[in-house]
């Protein structure tokens, strides 16, 4: 989870190819109503998004169901967006990809395949709720390298298997 730039696509598709499990790109869930909001520079609202969270819990629930491993992306801002979420999957670990919003603007400013403008960078972190210690979120810092991100992940994992064995 995270704001637009903080490389939730390539960490989480990096991860889930080190786990063995699927992977779901968020995005690619968005109805073509709110791809074209964003695509325009119109920053989503809670309603615009609560079709979508939907969707993003249903994919978790069903790999749960299955006992599937699952790695998604998604920017997930506020608290009440990873409510919905864990409603999918009560197991979900989120990992917070956070990031100076000047580092975050130049990766959005250098790609053009996506349909996310740096311009709505600035009111995505007007609205994101970090989580709080609560949730128990991992938070990892996107200035260090993908692969270093993932490589992080996966010692906490396994860090966490170590802690749950007999």
């Amino acid at each position: 989870m995270g704001t637009a730039g903080a490389g939730k696509s390539v960490v989480g598709a990096a991860l889930a190819d080190a786990l063995g499990a699927r992977f779901v790109e968020g995005d690619g869930f968005h109805p073509a109503a709110n791809v074209a909001l964003m695509a325009a520079g119109t920053p989503l609202t809670d309603e615009n998004r609560a079709g979508w969270l939907a969707a993003l819990a249903a994919q978790l629930r069903s790999a749960s169901e299955r006992e599937e491993g699952i790695v998604l992306s998604c920017s997930a801002l506020k608290r009440s967006y990873r409510d919905l979420l864990r409603a999918g999957d009560a197991t979900i670990q989120f990992i917070f990809l956070h990031g100076d919003a000047t580092l975050l603007r130049s990766r959005l400013e250098a790609r053009s395949s996506h349909f996310m403008p740096a311009s709505l960078l600035e009111s995505q972190f007007a609205i994101l709720e970090a989580p709080t210690p609560d949730e128990q979120a991992w938070r990892l810092d996107v200035s260090e390298s993908p692969e270093q991100i993932v490589s992080d992940i996966i010692l906490r994992i396994r860090g966490m298997s170590q802690e749950s064995a007999p």
